[in-house]
This record gives C-alpha cells, structure tokens and sequence, in this order.
C-alpha cells in the first residue's frame, strides 16, 4: 500500500473534473490511510464543492487531505509514492524529473470515463517516457469488470438507505431548502444541465401535465435559460416560479454529500458530465444524463455506449422511452434523428415506463458496486510495485 499520493488537477470543465479529484482524495485519505496532496491550479472551483477551501491560500488542509496551489514556478517537493495526473493534465517538468531521479513513484494517469468497447483494451496499459527512465499507467474508469470502475465509498449505500427510510431526516433535508417536505403526489425533479435548448418544451409538458411537478434547479449554465421561461432575467438562488403544475425553485451550489441527499430525495434527476452522472447511478433513480459536449461529436458514441450497456436489460417500449428522452435532452442526437425528438412527446413515453425504470436503477447501482475505482487504482498500483521490486531484484 502507498503510504502518500500526489493528485493533480487541472480544472477545465465546470467542476467535473475537480470533482472526482476532490472525492478520489477523500477516500484515499480516510478509507485508506494515505496522506494525500491534492494540487490544483483553481482553489475558487474546490471551495464550491468543500466550503472549508480558502481560495486564498496557497497550502492548507482540508478533510484531511493536504490541498496545495498549481502553479508556477512548481515548489521543489519529493514526489509520492504513488502519483496520479487526471484527465490528461500534464506534470510539471521539475515533478516528472524527480520522479525520475527517486525511482519509487508509480505514475498513472487517470482518464475520461467511458462505456465504449475500446476502453477495456486500454485499461493498465504501459506508456514509458521517452527520456527518463520512468513508465506512466494508463487507468479507465467504466462499467465493466474490464475497466477501472467507479468511485464508491464505502459506506455510501447505507447513508443512501438510511436516509431514504428516515421521514424525519428526509423533512429536514426539505425545511433546509426553505419548504415543507412535497406530498406522495408531487413528481420530484433535480435538474443540473449545461444550456439546453430543449428545457422550454420540457417546462411545458410538465406545467400542463396532470401530475404536480417540483424542479429543483442548482445554480449553473443553465440557470439563465430557467429564469428566461418564467420572464425574470436575474434568477438566483432562492428564486422561485410556478407555471400550470410546475414549480421550480432554484437551489445554490451545494458541497458535495448535500448534492447526494438532492438526489437520494428526488424521483428522477437530471445530471451532466461525469462526476453528478456517476452520483445519480449510485442513487439508485431514474435519470437523464447530458453528456458534456465535443466539438467533433464523438460524445455521441460514449452516449450510445452508455445506453447500450444500462438498457440492455429492459423491455424494449422501455429501452426506447430512455434513449428518446436522452437524446431529446442532448440535443438529437446524430444528423436526420434531431427531426423526430420533441423533448416534450420523449418526457411522456419516459414517465410512462417509470415503473420498469424504477427497478432498473436500483439493479444498475447494486451491479456496479462491486467494482470499486480507488480499490482497483490501489491493487493496480501495488502490482505494478511488486513488478518493479522483482525486476530490481532480477538484476
């Protein structure tokens, strides 16, 4: 076992990335015993998601992991035992050569998550630097027994579980919010998207639909499109709107463990990018994931990827209900589907299969749990040091 860590973090996207950085640490530190230094080059991205962050300072400790500032010049630091770049990030070139001149690191870079065919292939693969005497390790999350896996913590379920049979717990999660706890009768939505242009005709369907609607909306991209349907062009956190049988209220940005019990709380959850995405999975409910756009559209092929892996067991009125809604939601999908997908009519034939939707999500979440990200990123480092060990030894 890795007695410390180095993480790195380049934060590129809208809290994705620092995201499943900030809770790879936490369970490294607290589960696992290792002292973890997590370096990152925007502080103001990590505070939103952990409110003890100081943007302001430099090195500080929080949660129990070390977070440090990325910047330049790089401090001369010995680098870790184990050491992990993510999503591509590229070390400082003072960091690469200590590593080098200490030979006892294992580098591995953690990559993009993906459901697609390839990715099994990849995982664990060697890419020796071309000048130093130093290998970097490539690991993918995905959800198969052939990848990485996804980040889990151990006590996750429980905390899911016990909150979701606890009335009390789950009326006091709705008072912190500012309202009483919503009646059996009201469809619960969270919605955490990018800019979407199909968020009108959705509002419409459930404003003049039969069933109550709640949507509880976090601060985000999307916020501005939100306050434009009900004509306020300053929405803010608190904010509040009503519309036929559609409420919305606007909800700030929450730290993470508050954004687990939103969703615990909802009936159906709209997330985008990865980190919210693997969240909803865990909850255990249906959910629509906007996938973060790619200027060549290769994101359609993870999408599809995606779906043909959870829908594989669903009957096909209900296999065809999700893909239609998630395509809707991302914007058509590839060139002569878009005509066809009305985010409304999609809504409609999604909520009708609720009922075989329900039991997925719960199967789905129980399937992935038994391969665990920072589990398989520990084993997978240890082997490689044994591997070194006994080359070591061979000479």
């Amino acid at each position: 076992m890795p007695r410390d860590c180095d993480i790195f973090c380049n934060v590129i996207d809208n809290y994705g990335d620092i995201g499943v950085c900030w809770r790879l640490a936490r369970q490294l530190a607290h589960e696992h015993g290792i002292s973890v230094r997590l370096w990152v080059d925007d502080l103001g991205s990590l505070a939103k998601l952990c409110h003890a962050t100081d943007a302001a300072q430099d090195t500080q400790h929080c949660r129990g992991v070390e977070v440090r500032r990325w910047a330049e010049p790089f401090p001369e630091v010995q680098p870790a035992e184990l050491v992990i770049d993510t999503f591509a990030c590229k070390l400082p070139q003072s960091y690469i050569e200590a590593m080098a001149a200490r030979q006892r690191s294992v580098w591995i870079s953690l990559e993009y998550l993906s459901a697609e065919d390839w990715v099994s292939g990849c995982h664990g693969l060697p890419s020796p630097h071309p000048s130093l005497p130093l290998t970097r390790y490539f690991f993918f999350p995905g959800f198969t027994g052939q990848t990485g896996g996804l980040l889990l913590e151990r006590n996750l379920f429980a905390r899911r579980d016990a909150f979701q049979m606890d009335t009390v717990r789950q009326r006091a999660f709705w008072q912190s919010l500012g309202m009483e706890m919503p009646g059996a009768e009201t469809l619960k939505i969270s919605l955490f998207g990018y800019e979407n242009g199909a968020l009108a005709r959705l509002f419409d369907v459930w404003a003049s639909g039969t069933q109550p609607v709640l949507c509880l909306v976090p601060e985000g991209r999307i916020l501005p499109q939100t306050g434009q349907y009900f004509g306020d062009a300053a929405p803010h956190a608190g904010s509040s709107y009503a519309r036929g049988n559609l409420q919305v209220r606007v909800l700030p940005f929450v730290e993470q463990e508050r954004y687990d019990e939103l969703l615990w709380a909802c009936d159906v959850n709209f997330v985008r990018g990865e980190d919210s995405c693997v969240r909803a999975q865990w909850a255990g409910k249906p959910f629509v994931w906007q996938i973060y756009p790619q200027h060549d559209a290769v994101h359609w092929q993870k999408l599809q990827a995606f779906l043909n892996l959870y829908s594989a067991s669903l009957s096909t009125a209900a296999s065809e209900a999700m893909q239609g809604l998630w395509l809707a939601w991302n914007g058509g999908g590839e060139a002569g589907q878009a005509a066809s997908i009305n985010s409304g009519q999609a809504w409609s034939a999604f909520a009708a299969v609720r009922s075989e939707l329900d039991p997925r999500a719960q199967g789905w979440a129980r399937e992935l749990a038994a391969n665990n990200l920072a589990l398989n990123l520990l084993d997978f480092s240890q082997e490689i040091g044994r591997m070194r060990a006994f080359k070591i030894e061979g000479q």
